[in-house]
């Protein structure tokens, strides 16, 4: 996680984000750099906007929390005492709605988590 740390920290100051400038980030913080980890990260950020990544990170959890506050309060009906059959069907499509939303905000990142631990 320092190395993209490291990355973002350029990006913020203006610098540019390569082997050296990486480097030295990391050795600065203390960190005992991996040549091959710094190597992978710039080339993986080579073609990415950063700014633009991080916005729509931003925006990621807003839109997933919103999705998940209509399951609560179906739940919260049911247990006042709605009808079970209703609340079931209503239920179980928001349910594999947010489920195919997880699914889809973890294939994102889980190569990135692959990448740099």
């Amino acid at each position: 996680m320092e190395y993209v740390y490291a990355a973002l920290i350029l990006n913020e100051s203006g610098a540019e984000i390569n082997e050296d400038n990486l480097t030295d980030v990391l050795d600065a913080a203390g960190v005992d750099v991996e040549e091959s980890r710094v190597k992978a990260l710039v080339a993986a950020l080579e073609d990415v906007d950063i700014d633009e990544a991080v916005d729509e990170a931003a925006a990621a959890p807003v839109a997933a929390g919103g999705a998940a506050a209509p399951a609560a309060e179906d739940g919260a009906e049911e247990d006042a005492g709605a009808e079970e059959d209703a609340g079931a069907e209503e239920e179980a499509p928001e349910e594999e709605e947010a489920g195919d939303d997880d699914e889809d905000e973890g294939d994102g990142g889980e190569g990135l988590g692959e990448l740099f631990g």
